[in-house]
């Protein structure tokens, strides 16, 4: 193939490591860790957001400009010195890229002020998802702008909407706190008529006439909008010179815009300023009108995150450009797309993107074929996609696989004891008082969100097919009403994010909406049948239509239905429905479902072999920025699945000990049982390894705090972040408070913590067969950030704490000093067992295997999986497979369900053959000879026997000296 025509092909990374970017943490302090995080193994550096970004943001998804460096996270030179200390250290590095929204609001969006002050008319206009047409007719050819903290009125009229003219543009806004609401120039004469009133200026009257003269906003064409443009520019230039010439007239106009500000109390002083804003392209309301009447697609139901139309070419072009630069410069590797479910066409962006790539390198876009066969993607590129248990991102996709989130889950679900789900339930069942089925609640949730936050964008889908059904004679007798009902029916039964109905469905769409349609079906009355079957007809695209028009509208539809159950979905599942069902929560994670109470070590077979087929270089993940709780903390929690009778009699002394310290809210106790039931494995999850004092406890504590408001708030139940209910949530902090409180007396305490020391050693064992899993299975392995060692985080912002590099620098120095050949006549690695607590045998074991990946890539980027059969007494208790390419073997041994395996007295390691016994593992069957292997973990020669017509490894012999092994055979 010719090197001028052939896309190269994606560098596929090793490992990656996610690192969180913003003010606190630059683009000089990753650059300062690159040095540690190579020893450790690491390939790419996975970055959060790095374009501009809204004005103190710790995270990066508000991005206000696609096509600058965020100056809070450092220059341009701070960004090039970072790339090349990459480059010294043979790394590269992954871009994590917003192209679904951006920041609005403000007045840091110069697209979204320009379509502020333009309306229609705006060049940027169709950048953004916006109803110019709404059910609504106060909305028509406007745009919705819900920021004002109370109603419009009182707002009006306390005198907080400030009019000001920006001499130094030209330009006339009204500002409302940080908000900028640029006035429409078209309306400017109401205020300019105003100061002629007072002073005459020929040159003032020549551009009031201007003003009036701008094209309409409404409905314009691209001639209009771009001589709207320009000559708006042109006048306002004037505006300045004017002033600049003739100072009265600039101090006349000072004195006018002062006028606009009414006297708080007398309410006709107000009309002008009311008069200017409603012959203004938007609409200004209270944040608490949006749901109902927003009409421009947000980010879930943030009003400030503001959908693009990235289907569109030339905002493709728009928000890439910066990207496309750096790309073609060789400065990054790889892209994570954030959220592409919130795009019109994902399948259509991610070939785009492709197409690009390879066109920067002066190639033509090759066939990117289908997962499961040989393709040529010329950029590693990673979907960030929440998929069902059962559910896998499209096939056509030219991408390298999700980021993480399944994976997460199926390494979770195979720690959790899949035996105790009834006894489970009778326990939380038993505790909260009610009985909760996770279906119905997630179902619950869902019509809630429907009918709260996210009812406009329900009801543009129903708009849209009332239109549709109103065309045919058929179906006209289909009323708004009913469809809309059936459409929220049929969204709170969807099992899938959503489809990818382009020009017409595939049979996995086709199966997903059946399925929603005959959930929704058996919900709801015989009489509501019809509606049904037509939104079918409608969401597969097989109604009869009689002209294009229609087909074009139907598509419009179907298209725009997909982009509203994925947010619909993510607010009632992830943001509402993982907050209130709480029978074991290290099942509640982002992509998780409870239902799905443990796996088989089969299951996780299963999976892996899929993955190692069609999706080999997908990401790994166990902890992420949008993980609920860290990967330990998940571990821990999920012991609690093998000892529930304990967990049960735990919860009732509790409970018993606690009851007075509740407080009486609206008639009930605070907190509920359900928060309690959560506080409790919240506690147990997170309480920290080290020995606290009375500071470290405090710090502590409000961690707790800061979590629960946050939980109970997402969960909708007794308060919300739109309706806070202060009298509960101080119940709730009053609560925690008195559980943590440090004194002699607290009974509470003192039991708990003898409670939590009982299992905690047997959730640092479940994370490291986590993490083994993750470093050795098919896909590559991510570490976020400080989670080399144990890290016991909570969700957002407790997971976005400093973490201390100096410490970890300094651990992983000590390990890498250590003889492989002699550590464990020394007793180094019996040091790394018995002191499991201080983290340094997690990282031993991330750092060994890491280097390992490194001295033998191709045998992870590209080696087989082989799922290994285990026998004996305890051949439950472990997950076992192998690695294999050119002859080269790596055996990964994950025990699981440790506590069940050494009992709930047993003090001693999972170690040797007083735990193992008889238990084996079989070699593949080819592997004849029983030729030795090496244990990477502890250095020594591990013996193989033939037993039958197999090739067996005993666990005593394989875990003599540590807790997972790794056993290798690379032959020279």
């Amino acid at each position: 193939m010719e090197a001028e025509v052939a896309a190269a092909a994606a560098e596929i990374p090793r490992a990656t490591y996610r690192v969180q970017l913003n003010k606190s943490f630059t683009f000089n302090d990753v650059t300062a860790i690159v040095p540690y995080l190579a020893s450790l193994g690491i390939s790419h550096v996975y970055c959060s957001p790095y374009f501009k970004a809204r004005a103190g943001s710790v995270h990066g998804y508000d991005v206000v400009d696609h096509n600058q460096l965020n100056p809070e996270i450092g220059t341009r030179e701070d960004f090039e010195n970072f790339v090349a200390t990459l480059r010294r250290h043979n790394m590269g590095h992954i871009l994590d890229i917003v192209p679904n929204h951006v920041g609005i609001m403000g007045s840091d969006n110069a697209w979204w002020m320009d379509v502020l002050e333009n309306g229609e008319a705006s060049k940027y206009a169709d950048y953004f998802d916006i109803e110019w047409n709404p059910a609504n007719p106060v909305l028509k050819g406007k745009v919705l702008v819900p920021v004002l903290g109370g109603p419009y009125g009182d707002i009006l009229e306390k005198g907080e909407l400030l009019l000001r003219f920006e001499r130094e543009h030209g330009s006339f806004a009204v500002f409302y706190h940080e908000h900028r609401m640029p006035i429409d120039p078209q309306t400017y004469p109401l205020i300019i008529d105003r100061v002629l009133a007072q002073t005459y200026s020929g040159e003032l009257e020549n551009l009031r006439r201007g003003f009036v003269s701008l094209p309409d906003r409404h409905d314009p064409g691209d001639e209009q909008i771009a001589q709207r443009d320009a000559a708006k520019q042109t006048l306002q230039r004037r505006l300045v010179a004017l002033c600049d010439n003739e100072p009265p007239v600039c101090a006349a106009i000072e004195s006018v815009v002062q006028s606009f500000a009414g006297t708080p109390g007398n309410s006709e002083t107000f009309d002008a300023l009311h008069g200017l804003l409603e012959a203004q392209p938007y609409r200004l309301a209270s944040w608490r009108v949006a749901p109902d009447d927003i009409n421009y697609r947000r980010f879930f139901d943030v009003n400030d995150l503001a959908g693009l139309r990235v289907e569109n070419l030339k905002v493709f072009e728009n928000t890439h450009r910066l990207l496309f630069e750096l790309v073609a410069a060789g400065k990054i590797d790889g892209l994570r797309v954030d959220h592409p479910d919130g795009l019109r066409d994902p399948g259509q962006y991610f070939h785009r993107l492709q197409s690009r790539v390879a066109a920067l390198g002066g190639a033509e876009p090759p066939d990117f074929g289908i997962a499961g066969h040989k393709r040529n993607l010329p950029i590693y590129l990673l979907a960030e996609k929440i998929t069902a248990s059962f559910e896998h991102i499209p096939p056509t996709w030219p991408v390298h696989g999700e980021t993480g989130y399944h994976f997460a889950n199926v390494v979770n679900r195979l720690l959790v004891d899949a035996a105790t789900r009834a006894r489970m339930d009778r326990v939380y069942h038993a505790f909260i008082d009610q009985s909760l089925e996770w279906s119905n609640v997630a179902y619950d949730a869902q019509h809630m969100i429907l009918r709260r936050s996210l009812a406009s964008e329900l009801s543009v889908v129903a708009n849209m097919l009332t239109r549709i059904a109103q065309t045919d004679r058929h179906t006209r007798d289909l009323t708004y009403n009913i469809l809309r009902q059936s459409l929220a029916e049929v969204v709170a039964c969807f099992p899938v994010y959503r489809t990818y109905v382009a020009d017409a469905a595939s049979e996995t769409d086709k199966r997903y909406i059946d399925w929603a349609i005959a959930t929704a079906r058996r919900r709801r009355t015989a009489g509501e049948a019809p509606a049904f079957d037509f939104i079918r007809q409608a969401l597969l695209m097989e109604l009869p239509v009689a002209t294009e028009a229609l087909r074009r509208q139907l598509r419009n539809f179907a298209m725009k239905f997909q982009q509203v159950t994925a947010p619909i979905t993510a607010k009632g599942v992830e943001d509402t429905s993982l907050y209130r069902f709480n029978r074991l929560t290290s099942l509640n994670e982002v992509g998780g479902e409870p239902n799905a109470y443990g796996s088989t070590v089969r299951a996780f077979h299963a999976d892996s072999q899929h993955r190692a087929r069609f999706w080999p270089h997908e990401m790994l993940g166990t902890s992420t920025h949008d993980t609920k709780r860290s990967e330990d903390v998940r571990a821990r929690i999920s012991v609690l699945s093998e000892m529930t009778q304990v967990w049960r009699k735990a919860l009732e002394r509790w409970s018993r000990i606690n009851r007075l310290r509740k407080r009486e809210v609206e008639g009930q106790p605070a907190p509920s049982l359900n928060d309690e039931y959560l506080l409790y494995q919240t506690l147990i999850g997170s309480w920290p390894l080290d020995e606290l004092n009375e500071a470290d406890l405090a710090t502590y504590r409000e961690r707790i705090e800061g979590y629960m408001i946050k939980a109970s708030r997402e969960a909708k139940s007794h308060t919300s972040w739109a309706n806070v209910n202060a009298d509960y949530e101080e119940a709730l902090l009053q609560f925690i408070r008195a559980l943590l409180e440090p004194r002699d007396l607290n009974a509470f305490l003192a039991d708990f913590t003898a409670f939590q020391h009982r299992i905690s050693r047997y959730g640092l064992l479940n994370a490291m067969s986590q993490t083994l899993c993750k470093l050795t299975a098919p896909g590559v392995p991510d570490l976020y950030q400080g989670n080399e060692i144990w890290d016991f985080s909570l969700v957002d912002p407790d997971n976005r704490r400093p973490v201390d590099y100096a410490r970890r620098r300094k651990m992983l120095a000590e390990i890498e000093s250590i003889d492989m050949d002699r550590c464990v006549d020394r007793g180094l690695i019996a040091s790394l067992t018995s002191n499991m607590r201080d983290g340094r045998c997690k990282l031993f074991l991330t750092w060994k295997a890491l280097q390992f990946r490194r001295d033998h890539a191709q045998l992870f980027r590209d080696g087989a999986y082989l799922p290994l059969r285990v026998t004996g007494e305890f051949a439950t208790h472990v997950c076992a497979f192998a690695r294999r390419y050119e002859g080269k073997l790596a055996v990964t041994i994950a025990p699981r369900l440790y506590l069940r395996l050494l009992g709930p007295e047993r003090q001693d390691a999972p170690l040797g053959a007083s735990v193992w016994g008889d238990t084996a593992i079989e070699m593949p069957k080819d592997w004849v000879e029983p030729v030795p292997l090496q244990n990477l973990l502890d250095g020594q020669r591990v013996p193989t026997e033939r037993t039958g017509s197999r090739t067996t490894v005993r666990l005593a012999d394989a875990l003599r000296n540590f807790p997972v092994g790794l056993l290798t055979h690379t032959p020279s």
